[in-house]
Parts: C-alpha cells; sequence; structure tokens
C-alpha cells in the first residue's frame, strides 16, 4: 500500500499527488501495516539519485503490501525539509530521508520522536548515527572512483574532469575518488578541478560547466547530477566528446554521448530498511551499501572498450571489491 502525501502547510513549496496528509490515516491504509514515510527532496523522475531510490520504493510496495504502508512526498524545498520530517514521524514506525542536504534537518527531527526509527540515505560517510537514527552510506564516492578510472582509460586528450550537483560532503568525496581513480589507472592523466553546479537539476548550468570542462581539453567526464545529465550530454554531442552516466544504467545505443554508466542501486537501501523494520532486526548502524557489502550495489558499464581496457577496469574493481583499494 502506498499514498503520496500533500504537505498542506506547504502546497506551493511541494510537487505531490495525493488526498491526505501525513497527519491523517487514509481509508486504504491496511489496518496492523506498519507506516513508513520517505522524504524525496528531488523529482522521481529525475534519472538520478531520486529516481533510483524510487525503484526500490516501487519493488518495495510490492514485496510488503499488506505489510506495510508507504507514503512520500516528492520535490520538498530545503526551507521545508524539517517541516516535512515532522509530519510524517508523527504517523509513521518509521521515516526514510533521502540525501545529504537534510542531514541537518533528520538530526534536529529525530531527538524529538525517540519511539519512531529514521534513517538517512546518502549523507555525510563519516556521520554518526544516533540513538533512533541509521546512516546508509551508497558509496556514491566509490562509483565515482570507477568512474574516474573509465574515464582515464578512454580519454584520448589525457585531461578528465568531474561535475558534482552540489558542494555537498558525499559530492565532494566523490569528486575527489574520481580524481583518485583517474590517476590509479593512468597516472599521467591530468584531471581538472571539480566543478559545482550548484542545482543537481539545472540543465542549462551542467551543460555550461561541461562546455568549461570540454574547451580546457578533457574529452570523458563523469558527473553526479540528476536532471543536469541532459545538459552535459548535450554539451558532449556538441564537442563529440563523452561522459559516464548514472546512477541508472541505460541501453548504450540510446545516447552517443555516454561513454558507459556507473550503477549505485539507491533503492536498495529502503529496501534494507523495511527488510530489518519487519522482521524486528532494524538497528541505528552505519551501514555501507558498496562493493564490499553482501549485496553490491556498485558497478560499471562501459559502452566500447577495447578488451585492454575492460580488463584493466575490471582489475581495477576488482582491487576495490576485496578491499585492497579504499574509498572515502
Amino acid at each position: 500500500m502506498t499514498r503520496t502525501v500533500p504537505l498542506l502547510a506547504l502546497a506551493a513549496a511541494l510537487s505531490i499527488a495525493g488526498c491526505s496528509s501525513p497527519g491523517s490515516t487514509p481509508d486504504s491504509s491496511t489496518p496492523g501495516a506498519v507506516k513508513v514515510g520517505v522524504l524525496f527532496p528531488g523529482s522521481l523522475s529525475d534519472d538520478g539519485f531520486m529516481e533510483s531510490a524510487h525503484l526500490g520504493y516501487q519493488r518495495a510496495e510490492k514485496t510488503y503490501s499488506g505489510k506495510v504502508t508507504l507514503s512520500k512526498a516528492e520535490q520538498v524545498a530545503t526551507a521545508d525539509y524539517e517541516t516535512a520530517l515532522v509530519r510524517f514521524a508523527s504517523t509513521s514506525d518509521l521515516v526514510i530521508s533521502l540525501g545529504g542536504q537534510t542531514d541537518a534537518a533528520v538530526r534536529l527531527v529525530a531527538p524529538r520522536f525517540p519511539k519512531v526509527k529514521f534513517v538517512e540515505i546518502g549523507g555525510p560517510a563519516d556521520g554518526k548515527p544516533l540513538d533512533n537514527l541509521a546512516l546508509y552510506d551508497p558509496q556514491q564516492a566509490q562509483a565515482a572512483y570507477l568512474a574516474g578510472a573509465a574515464s582515464a582509460l578512454l580519454s584520448k586528450t589525457k585531461k578528465v574532469g568531474f561535475v558534482g550537483g552540489a558542494e555537498l560532503p558525499a559530492i565532494v568525496n566523490a569528486a575527489e575518488e574520481f580524481g583518485h581513480g583517474a590517476t590509479a589507472a593512468d597516472p599521467s592523466v591530468q584531471v581538472l578541478a571539480p566543478q559545482y553546479v550548484g542545482d543537481f537539476n539545472d540543465v542549462a548550468k551542467a551543460k555550461q560547466s561541461a562546455l568549461a570542462d570540454y574547451s580546457a581539453g578533457a574529452d570523458v567526464l563523469g558527473q553526479i547530477v540528476n536532471l543536469g545529465k541532459k545538459g552535459m550530454s548535450q554539451a558532449a554531442t556538441q564537442t563529440g566528446t563523452t561522459l559516464i552516466g548514472g546512477p541508472i544504467a541505460h541501453d548504450c545505443g540510446a545516447d552517443s554521448a555516454y561513454a558507459g554508466f556507473v550503477r549505485t542501486d539507491i533503492g536498495a537501501e529502503i529496501e534494507y530498511a523495511i527488510e530489518h523494520l519487519t522482521a524486528e532486526t532494524w538497528k541505528a548502524e552505519n551501514v555501507k551499501f558498496g562493493l564490499t557489502a553482501e549485496k553490491p550495489q556498485n558497478d560499471i558499464t562501459l559502452c566500447t572498450a577495447d578488451p585492454a581496457v575492460q580488463a584493466k577496469l575490471d582489475a581495477i574493481k576488482a582491487d576495490v571489491a576485496s578491499g585492497k583499494t579504499a574509498t572515502l
């Protein structure tokens, strides 16, 4: 069972469909079902972090039908995170918050609802759990390391770069590991200084940032921007260059601007939280979901590469998976 929650007091700030607020129980709720509220600050169709998370939300709907009632709010303005979380916490057994941009708000709200369980997905990698707040790390920095390695191996100009949506700790770490991955794959490669667009979904600004890097000689870019990838793809097509997509992998033939895709399954973390909630084994813990996890959620696919390039990338990925290479 699912419902999309309109935060009525914040109607101007939210883009949400539905007819009930987090403070009420809809008639369609299953009696006895545990309640889970999920805050998606961005669009569920961003081809990025939020959409990847939503895919897991949808899988959980099917898996736990009749046992769990899920509610969601999407495209919530920064100023309204706290209010959204409070409204969910008022009626939920578990509240899940997506993205490091919500870290400050969830840390304010969780202590006020000690009987409610909270999960933050994608917060600071060095963050500390609270008594009722678990932190789940998708290890985007690890995925960025693989993207950096792939970019270096594919680059013909020996220059690569990284574009991030916002200068958040998780994205800064990803930019750093992109550089580490690039130089590990080819020490002669020059890694341009990372660019931060200031908005994960601003297509025009992402295109501008990509064009700046391509103009500086880079021919392959890594990224963590959501809808902004459309702008980066336009820039790559315009300049005859490429980028590494992700976190959702697509058909390589759909857009020649993509040299490959990193895959990070954010939604698996929503499923993990609900699995442990229903099994009564949930803990306020810090869990990492990268290549070293019991069920790895990071990977990379190249669209075209000669066997030698693929073999080297596979070896780099194996070193990360084994723990031989550590990332932030």
